[in-house]
């Protein structure tokens, strides 16, 4: 541990110092290329004067270092230079620093020289005759600055290891010892002594963790047997459609169906595969919440138009039992996944319909308080016994099998709504009373700063 710390604190301090330096050699870059332009920009200007007083004379007398010295004339003839021969030099009139000082009396540019084969700085000076002086010198580059103070650099940057290394390994015990010296057995007895006071989260931390891991053991033992009863409740539900249409299919491959009663097998096979895959798709659906496996993309969306497309998408089946499902309310901008909300406002809305009476009513109401939304379902169905209403969120739970095997019920419609309710750190509540209907309320926060995403 005292080695992982020594190297963390170690490498954070050349990390450091190594910016530090960069962010130096950048200002010192930036300084030096500054001044650098701006003596040339003087010169320039000085030596201009010069040739426009005494011309090529002044020019053959002039002796200046580490700059190039270029005359060109009003069409871009090179009429004297410094350090090529102007008989072989190409017409200048081209280059950017001539065309801005023939336009404004001054031109400055930073480009590659085609003659001297390096980055150069340029400045030119247009003369009264209207021809152009121009003096350029090499650009100040990152290499040759670090060239320049290499000596000094390096003698830094070795008192800066040894320091940093030294300072390290010296942080790095002092923190571990305290730490070495807590009996992880009984944290809680380091709780305020002067030493530890820096520590005292880290013991809460240890004490905390001790009771979450036996938290969580009886979690994994009650999950694993939720998964044991589970996959047992899937094979019993999945083989009662393949049996019936294993039976059906058998019956019919032995020719023990009369012509006329054909149909009405075909019809139930397929009712049973349609059942069937139904019960896959909640299945699959409920694992995917489980598992964290739905797209968890959290959106701005509208719970009541929501609400609405999913009464739409139920209308057919409402007709089909002369059901009467109204919704009411305003728009309610919620931060939600609006799959999930959909997946809530349909299966309430289904579960009212398939478990209501011909005739019936079923009335959604979507109301958004200041930080909640709240969706109501309510139904004139056959109600739910008050001994039940604690285990319909419960996976296969049914009240009425007999009803849920005659409406295709798969019994995981309450147990994923339950599911995406928890997912918005929301809430479900039901009133129920046998004979009288249903009601299912539904309240989910507003904004993500009020759920755990």
């Amino acid at each position: 541990m005292s080695s992982k710390i020594f190297k963390a604190i170690w490498i954070a301090a050349i990390t450091v110092f190594l910016a530090s330096l960069l962010l130096i050699m950048g200002t010192l870059y930036d300084y030096f290329s500054s001044l650098q332009r701006n003596q040339l920009r003087n010169q320039t200007e000085l030596a201009a004067q010069g040739v426009a007083m005494s011309g090529m004379d002044y020019l053959d007398e002039l002796s200046i270092e580490n700059y190039r010295i270029t005359w060109v004339s009003l069409d871009g003839n090179v009429l004297f230079d410094n350090e090529a021969d102007t008989a072989s030099m190409q017409n200048h009139l081209e280059r950017p620093e001539i065309q801005q000082a023939l336009k404004e009396g001054f031109g400055e540019s930073t480009r590659h020289s085609y003659t001297l084969a390096d980055q150069q700085y340029y400045a030119a000076k247009r003369l009264p005759d209207g021809s152009v002086f121009r003096m350029s010198i090499a650009q100040l580059s990152v290499w040759s600055l670090l060239f320049g103070f290499a000596q000094p650099i390096c003698f830094v940057i070795l008192v800066a290891l040894i320091l940093s290394f030294v300072l390290a390994s010296r942080i790095a015990k002092k923190i571990v010892k305290p730490i070495n010296e807590i009996d992880l057995e009984h944290p809680n007895q380091y709780y305020g002594q002067e030493a530890y006071k820096e520590i005292e989260p880290l013991l809460h931390h240890i004490s905390a963790q001790q009771a979450q891991l036996r938290q969580d053991k009886e979690e994994i033992e009650k999950a694993a047997l939720i998964r044991q009863e589970f996959s047992a409740n899937v094979s019993h539900e999945l083989k009662t459609p393949l049996h019936a249409i294993s039976g059906y299919a058998e019956l019919l491959e032995n020719g023990m169906v009369k012509e006329e009663d054909i149909k009405p097998f075909a019809e139930k096979i397929h009712a049973e595969s349609l059942r069937m895959t139904i019960l896959i798709e909640d299945i699959i659906n409920l694992t995917k919440l489980d598992s964290g496996g739905v797209d968890m993309k959290w959106e701005d969306c509208d719970l009541y138009r929501i609400a609405e497309n999913a009464v739409d998408s139920l209308e057919v089946a409402a007709s089909a039992m002369n059901i009467t499902i109204d919704i009411g309310g305003e728009s309610a901008p919620v931060k939600a996944i609006p799959q999930l909300l959909y997946s809530i406002a349909y299966n309430l809305c289904d579960n009212a319909i398939k478990y209501n009476h011909y005739g019936g009513n079923v009335i959604v109401t979507v109301a958004q308080k200041e930080s909640s939304t709240i969706l109501s379902v309510k139904d004139t169905g056959i109600g739910i016994p008050e001994a039940d209403q604690k285990r319909i969120f419960e996976r296969f739970y049914r009240v009425d099998k007999s009803r849920s095997k005659e409406v295709g019920g798969t019994g995981l419609g309450l147990s994923i709504v339950k599911h995406a309710v928890m997912i918005h750190n929301g809430r479900i509540e039901v009133k129920s009373a046998v004979g009288e209907g249903s009601e299912f309320i539904v309240t989910i926060p507003n904004h993500p700063k009020d759920v755990k995403l």
